[in-house]
């Protein structure tokens, strides 16, 4: 997630842009089906790592897509 998006070209924002979009896409659809489509059973404290692990993953993927989406708005291609 550390990648300098200011010496990317457009292309390549673009493209990490929709890289980044659809891993989220995964994770939640990944979230879901563990938490809401199976009976998967774990103990309370597994549970709450991985739902904290969950929400950490998607606010990290959240940030650098918004801080994309910024780039590409500055230089006129979003």
């Amino acid at each position: 997630m550390n990648k300098n998006y200011e010496n990317m070209t457009i292309e390549e924002l673009q493209k990490e842009l929709s890289r980044l979009r659809e891993n989220l896409c995964d994770i939640e659809d990944q979230h879901s089906f563990t938490f809401v489509k199976t009976s998967v059973h774990i103990g309370a404290e597994k549970a709450q790592n991985m739902q904290e692990e969950y929400e950490q993953e998607c606010r990290e993927h959240t940030a650098s897509i918004a801080e994309l989406e910024t780039i590409l708005k500055a230089r006129g291609a979003l």
